[in-house]
């Protein structure tokens, strides 16, 4: 893959974190990215398909989530670190940002709907599986749908990234109480 793709892609999220997607345009981003307008369509169709790319490495950074999940020796411990190391992620101020505006955008574009939703459906597969391997294994309760599960407990972390955005200070205090409920409502 051209280094220039990774150059411009650096370049749109610092433009949509500054300005948001719908106020940054081609030029915006070329111009950050230091590069002419004509460059930038050298190696991307349009924003849209900067988002794309930016879904792709987006979808790479969450492979260490999904291979975390994926641990079968102890589902328990693969669900706590999950909850820790994931909170972590969706709490760092330019991911939650970002996720804001890919959301919003996803709302009101299909292309960008399916892009981020294939990620995001891996993520509720590992989350779903883990579930049922901590079930199966006697940790965690039988559980009639882990599926719906999964999305909850991804909802709230990512929830808790925003909120952490306007009030920082009650971050860790507000995590442990979600992590207590997380677990508290898998386990036996």
């Amino acid at each position: 893959m051209h280094p220039r793709k990774f150059e411009i892609s650096r370049a749109a999220v610092t433009c949509f974190l500054e300005r948001g997607y719908h106020q940054t345009g081609v030029r915006d981003i070329a111009k950050q990215a230091g590069i002419s307008l004509g460059n930038l369509y050298n190696h991307f169709k349009g924003k849209e398909a900067v988002l794309a790319f930016i879904a792709e490495i987006d979808g790479k950074e969450l492979n260490g989530f999904i291979e975390n999940l994926a641990e079968t020796a102890d589902p328990r411990a693969a669900l706590e670190g999950f909850i820790d190391d994931y909170a972590a992620y969706a709490s760092r101020p330019e991911n939650a940002l970002l996720g804001a505006e890919i959301l919003t955008e996803a709302l009101r574009n299909e292309t960008i709907a399916e892009v981020f939703g294939k990620d995001r459906r891996r993520m509720i597969d590992a989350l779903a599986g883990c579930l049922g391997r901590g079930a199966k294994a006697g940790v965690f309760k039988p559980l009639s749908d882990e599926t719906t599960v999964a999305w909850l407990i991804l909802d709230a972390l990512e929830a808790q990234g925003l909120r952490s955005l306007s009030n920082s200070a009650q971050g860790a205090a507000t995590l442990k109480n979600i992590r207590g409920f997380l677990l508290g409502g898998v386990t036996p």
